[in-house]
């Protein structure tokens, strides 16, 4: 397999076994820690066009979530394990002890947001700052889900029926599938968002066993994930480190009842915007999404 192209050469290699998965990490910049977590289905390399603003005022880790990139997959287990959010999470910890960092900044988009506001809930007291990109909560998810919305995120539904139907019919034509579902989540709705090199990094990725990897992530969406949520919701457990919430004015959370009017239900110090952006802020509008980030991590 051809290795893509380094998207981070200033940046340390590291890796760390977790009670997930081994992950795979870039680490880079200087200042204060700050995690950044990628979402379906891309990489870490999603935030290459922001790392070098951000790099000038913290010091960068940007892993590759379990079953994703250059982590490792393992087999799930009957509750989807370790692709749940919670899992994930614990491993994102282990990582940042690993690295020395006990306390630390967390930006997380798409499934990266829902494994870090997660993080934020049964960790709180390692968390000082979150940032969450196009998303609302997985149970604000569910619970909205009506046919306008199925339609749109019909990816929701068809990753995580049972094994292995996802898998096979994504596997007859893995890149073509990817190519699709990147460009169709674009406000242009193409490939012209994304760096040529970045599409390496994704296609690259995008072949078994993390394509079951990431049906899994989303079976744990559906059934495991849900159910830690609902339980902190009845429990009224909430966020309370200061959080932002950003999404893309032609992204998905934009055609919910409103996004920053549903992370107020479930946290306590929550300010964000829209993005001139679809769902993939971080490149379709670097320098918008860098300013935000920014500006609330410095605060």
């Amino acid at each position: 397999m051809t290795v893509p192209p380094d998207l981070f050469p200033q940046f340390a290699t590291r890796h760390a076994d977790t009670s997930a998965a081994r992950l795979f990490a870039r680490v880079g910049g200087k200042g204060p820690p700050l995690l950044l977590v990628h979402g379906y289905p891309q990489t870490h390399a999603m935030w290459h066009r922001v790392a070098p603003a951000l790099a000038e005022r913290f010091t960068l880790v940007i892993p590759d979530l379990p079953g994703y990139g250059a982590s490792s997959a393992p087999e799930a287990n009957r509750d989807h394990a370790p692709y749940d959010k919670r899992s994930m999470a614990k491993a994102l910890v282990e990582l940042m002890i690993a690295l020395g960092h006990e306390r630390f900044m967390l930006a997380g988009h798409d499934r990266g947001g829902r494994v870090a506001y997660r993080l934020a809930l049964d960790h709180a007291a390692r968390v000082e700052r979150l940032a969450t990109l196009d998303i609302i909560p997985t149970a604000e998810m569910w619970a909205g889900m009506d046919m306008k919305m199925a339609m749109k995120t019909y990816h929701w539904l068809f990753l995580a029926q049972p094994a292995p139907l996802p898998e096979q019919m994504i596997g007859r034509m893995p890149i073509d599938y990817l190519e699709w579902t990147l460009a169709s989540w674009t406000k242009a709705r193409n490939l012209s968002a994304f760096a040529p090199e970045a599409l390496a990094h994704y296609r690259a990725a995008y072949v078994e066993p993390h394509i079951h990897a990431l049906c899994e992530d989303y079976r744990a969406g559906a059934t495991t994930d849900l159910a830690h949520d609902n339980a902190d919701r009845q429990a009224g457990k909430t966020i309370d480190c200061p959080m932002l919430a950003i999404w893309g004015d032609a992204g998905i959370p934009g055609e919910t009842s409103g996004p920053l009017d549903t992370w107020r239900r479930w946290a306590t110090k929550v300010e964000g915007c829209a993005i001139d952006s679809g769902h993939f802020l971080a490149e379709e509008n670097p320098d918008e999404t860098a300013k935000a980030l920014l500006t609330f991590f410095t605060a």
